[in-house]
């Protein structure tokens, strides 16, 4: 019998899906979005704690929570080996220290999780790409465009990725492999809890955003599987597209 999902399949089912960084937040809503779009998705956290507190609320069975640690080279490239498929790999495995990146070990450590743990995953990840003709979505931020006075680290690091997303859209091309980024604004997540619960911090914040709102983790998933869908966004590599209701035109 001729079921919907079968007249109007869809462009996720079957495809091998890799989120990194995806036991809350952002990436979780990524993760999730996936799955409901019939691909199969291995969602990494940063600790075997993250991974089972992500286990325990597990709320789709296409997604397989595993841990990852993008700072070590052997982690990343045993996660990478034991693979057979790939066809997204989305990185959205962050850190922010408020306050404390001004010190140099702080920010040594920001640099090396938000920076270069996803040029790690995305080196890891090319044979693989390059087999399946698949495609990269990093995450950038607000703060790649703008500095951030108590954040230098995870600012400097964001600025990155929207270089390194640029770079390696032109050095993986020839491969068949894109890569894109978004820009995420105000996203609603615990990594921005102590911002939204503090209203002199949270109003000026809403003010200037357009749309008025915090965004959710299902605004940014949308244009992150419109990227990674090659139907639609086949001919697009190297973009940073804002998801931020409007903050970054005011």
């Amino acid at each position: 019998m001729t079921t919907e999902a079968d007249t109007f399949p869809s462009p996720f089912r079957g495809q091998r899906v890799l989120v990194v960084g995806a036991t809350s937040g952002i990436g979780h809503g990524i993760a999730l979005a996936f799955a409901h779009a019939g691909a199969q998705v291995t969602a990494t956290g940063a600790t075997e704690a993250e991974v089972a507190a992500a286990q325990a609320q597990a709320d789709h069975p296409s997604i397989a929570f595993e841990p990852l640690d993008v700072r070590n080279d052997a982690s990343v490239a045993s996660r990478f080996g034991a693979l057979n498929r790939l066809d997204v790999l989305v990185n959205c495995a962050g850190i922010i220290q408020r306050g404390q990146e001004h010190d140099p070990a702080v920010f040594a450590r920001v640099v090396d999780i938000n920076l270069n743990g996803s040029m790690r995953t995305c080196a890891a990840a090319r044979d693989l790409l390059k087999g399946s003709g698949g495609c990269i979505v990093n995450t950038a931020s607000m703060l790649s465009f703008f500095g951030g006075g108590l954040v230098p680290g995870y600012s400097a690091s964001k600025g990155g990725v929207v270089q390194l997303t640029k770079s390696l859209a032109i050095a993986y091309a020839a491969d068949g492999i894109r890569v894109n980024a978004v820009a995420p604004g105000w996203i609603a997540t615990p990594l921005t809890q102590a911002l939204q619960d503090d209203a002199a911090r949270s109003a000026p914040i809403l003010a200037r955003t357009p749309m008025g709102r915090w965004g959710t983790p299902q605004d940014v998933a949308g244009p992150v599987l419109f990227l990674a869908n090659k139907a639609q966004a086949g001919f697009i590599t190297g973009v940073v597209l804002p998801v931020d209701g409007g903050y970054l035109i005011t």
